[in-house]
């Protein structure tokens, strides 16, 4: 892997570790809690994740697989859903293989390459050059949701991802 890309990705697993380190020990309820008004959950994000960020960018956008572009037709909205019968254990595990899928996109990327698809269903406009600004749009992404998720889980019982609890001393 080029050096740049490398670099980038290394940034991007520590956002990705981040996701799940801070997600660790909650309750299955919590997971599931809806916390702010829009009525999204944690698992609902990390599923979020995993569609719309690992799968769609990665095989999707960059290396063109068809069945994962064609999945993006029926709207954001749809991804944010989490099917009841659906374990927070496979949430998880669907988003590390979402990520071992990434990974293994990456590793055969280069910087300047083109996405290979792009779904101007979706951004008829507005569209990402190369591989390096869909890298760092994507570690822009993951960066932000991890930060709603550092106030989420605040928000449910005082953890913060890099002080632990501040409020038991």
């Amino acid at each position: 892997m080029n050096a740049e890309l490398a670099a980038l990705k290394g940034a991007l697993d520590r956002q990705r570790e981040h996701v799940l380190g801070i997600l660790q020990g909650l309750s299955q309820e919590d997971l599931r809690r809806p916390m702010l008004p829009s009525g999204w959950s944690c698992l609902a994000l990390l599923r979020h994740l995993t569609l719309d960020v690992e799968r769609f960018w990665f095989p999707g956008v960059i290396a063109g697989e068809p069945d994962v572009t064609g999945q993006f037709t029926a709207g954001a909205q749809a991804h944010w859903h989490l099917p009841e019968t659906m374990s927070a254990q496979e949430v998880f595990a669907d988003y590390r293989e979402a990520i071992a899928r990434a990974d293994a996109v990456l590793a055969a990327a280069t910087p300047e390459q083109e996405p290979a698809a792009w779904p101007v269903q979706i951004w008829p406009t507005w569209r990402l050059p190369d591989v390096r600004h869909i890298l760092i749009h994507v570690l822009t992404e993951v960066a932000c949701h991890s930060g709603h998720l550092d106030a989420t889980r605040e928000l449910i019982d005082g953890t913060t991802w890099l002080g632990g609890n501040p409020y038991t001393g």
